[in-house]
């Protein structure tokens, strides 16, 4: 498929690419960070890089863990892995329970309600189902996706194929629509574009300059934009071209 417009579903990453993950996760960071007198002694990407490994590392050693509680069992292991004070297990959890306040990306809300006029939204996300419930009535203020895949649901996180297979099925069910009619619309390589790539997925890139989380070597990519916003410039564009106007 050479357009953007050729495709019927989009299959979206939502945490990094609909909501800023990386603001919200060094805002909830910062208690600890000021209880070790430590809010200017690691840079923005040192602190989030070692986050995203440990997260990796939790995730792949519990698949069936809830997002949420990934995060409170990582709490601690950050506190130690840069010479904080250990936390307590009540600032743990809420640390934890941080996701539903992650601030959305100013453009997201309204380029989703442009690119639903053209496509089925489905979410492919990392987090559980109440973090993801608390994120779409909050930051993502209502808005109806036509369908919402957690990795509560599929019992495995991202890059896992599982999760992509999973999708996969359930937009042929519901939709009729193949993998070759999906666009995996995401901003982490490593979660999204090397798993999807290898599922024989197309994808497009929502870069978020500056964004450290889910970088990897070696980028993969059908399209690439710096925000939401921009693809559904694109598309609006090519759906002008091809009616003529």
């Amino acid at each position: 498929m050479a357009n953007l417009s050729d495709f019927q579903v989009l299959s979206f990453d939502v945490y990094g690419t609909l909501i800023d993950w990386e603001r919200g996760m060094l805002a909830a960071l910062q208690p600890l960070l000021e209880a070790n007198d430590a809010t200017s002694s690691h840079s923005r990407q040192q602190l989030l890089e070692g986050i995203h490994e440990l997260e990796r590392e939790q995730q792949a050693k519990t698949p069936g863990m809830r997002y949420s509680e990934v995060l409170t069992a990582i709490h601690p292991l950050t506190a130690a892995r840069f010479g904080f004070a250990e936390p307590t297990a009540d600032e743990s959890v809420a640390f934890g329970a941080s996701v539903g306040q992650w601030p959305a990306f100013p453009d997201t809300v309204e380029a989703l309600r442009r690119l639903s006029k053209h496509y089925k939204l489905v979410v492919l996300s990392n987090v559980d189902r109440e973090s993801f419930a608390v994120t779409n009535a909050g930051p993502l203020q209502g808005f109806t996706f036509d369908m919402v895949i957690t990795a509560q649901d599929v019992g495995s996180y991202k890059p896992d194929p599982r999760n992509f297979e999973y999708m996969i099925a359930q937009v042929k069910d519901k939709f009729g629509a193949d993998k070759h009619h999906i666009l995996q619309t995401a901003q982490s390589q490593f979660h999204d574009h090397h798993p999807a790539g290898a599922m024989g997925i197309k994808s497009c890139w929502i870069v978020r300059p500056g964004a450290v989380m889910g970088d990897r070597d070696g980028e993969i990519y059908d399209w690439r934009f710096d925000t939401l916003g921009e693809m559904a410039d694109a598309l609006e564009t090519e759906l002008a071209v091809a009616r003529g106007c």
